[in-house]
């Protein structure tokens, strides 16, 4: 029997976004929350095992609690992956199930995996007899053809049943046919109902919302129905709103991290990303919603988007870029 460790407060993350949570964003997100648990981006197995495996496992120190989100549908491949996850030292293994792209519905990964809820559970048994840490899945309410209650509740039921007890839930259906992934995220419906349904069916086990979530005070009443609340682009286009979340809802004291120090405060990791042969535009995308609603917002972007690439001296920008957020 595997000696489990605690697992991760789940209250507030941030959800795992192809090409977005990347290292650099996640280290900048935690500048901002020490309480927020990160995901990093989906990672398919055979990209993992086959693939340059220490690039895609790569995390610094700081990024903790963090949680890495597998995409893939062999339970071997799959539990072979979670070790290595494991090893590297994240704290929580996450499975797709709920990408919508036609890349990853060719190789059974995401979305239509709700249609084979028993596959999905014998990937989580799988993982969940390899490793201590927890194993979590990110699921919809259905995809098209498999979306009543009653099948979504045996999806969550045989997955429980494996092992696995927190479910992230993105309140919609996904259409696998006729809609992009973009379109994905917009078109279905959010239906919270039946995510509050399905905590109140399954109240032993832990739920959290994902979907359509724009302000803390939205985040502090789902959290009355819901154990923890899950953001993904309004984390990211405007990311000064987890300088708010340790307060709002963790109840911490400590002041928030104005917008000019949580820049200040990526100073060294630039300068060692610089040092390694990286560009900083890798980092600098990610900040630029610090740059919103402000006198000098847009000469912000500019700075960190456009005039990046043009210039020799990219950290004397970078201390521009910090000048107008002051006061802000």
């Amino acid at each position: 029997m595997l000696n489990r460790p605690p697992k991760p407060d789940r209250r507030f993350s941030v959800a795992p976004m192809m090409d977005w949570t990347d290292r650099h964003c996640r280290f900048f997100l935690r500048q901002l929350s020490r309480h927020a648990l990160l995901y990093t981006e989906m990672v398919t197995t055979g990209a993992l095992l086959h693939g340059d495996t220490q690039r895609f496992l790569r995390h610094h120190e700081i990024e903790h609690p963090l949680a890495l989100q597998l995409g893939g549908s062999r339970p071997a491949d799959l539990a072979a992956c979670a070790r290595l996850g494991e090893q590297a030292g994240y704290d929580e293994i996450n499975l797709n199930v709920g990408c919508p792209s036609d890349r990853v519905q060719n190789n059974m990964i995401g979305a239509c995996l709700m249609a084979h809820p028993q596959l999905v559970a014998d990937c989580v048994k799988a993982m969940r007899d390899a490793v201590a840490i927890e194993v979590t899945v990110k699921h919809r309410i259905g995809i098209n053809g498999h979306d009543s209650y009653a099948q979504l509740c045996d999806f969550v039921g045989l997955v429980s049943e494996a092992g696995c007890r927190s479910f992230t839930v993105h309140a919609r259906i996904a259409i696998l046919e006729g809609l992009s992934p973009k379109e994905n995220r917009e078109v279905p419906p959010l239906r919270y109902e039946v995510a509050a349904q399905l905590k109140q069916d399954f109240p032993d086990l832990q739920f959290i919302l994902n979907g359509g979530i724009r302000t803390l005070g939205e985040c502090t009443e789902h959290l009355q129905t819901f154990d923890g609340v899950m953001l993904g682009r309004e984390a990211y286009h405007n990311p000064y709103l987890l300088a708010g979340v340790d307060r709002t809802l963790f109840g911490c004291s400590t002041e928030p991290l104005s917008r000019a120090d949580a820049l200040r405060r990526m100073l060294p990791y630039i300068e060692a990303h610089l040092a390694e042969g990286g560009a900083m535009h890798h980092i600098t995308r990610h900040v630029l919603g610090l740059g919103q609603g402000f006198p000098g917002a847009r000469r912000f972007r500019q700075l960190l988007s456009v005039d990046v690439h043009q210039t020799q001296k990219p950290l004397g920008l970078l201390e521009q870029a910090i000048a107008l957020l002051e006061g802000r």
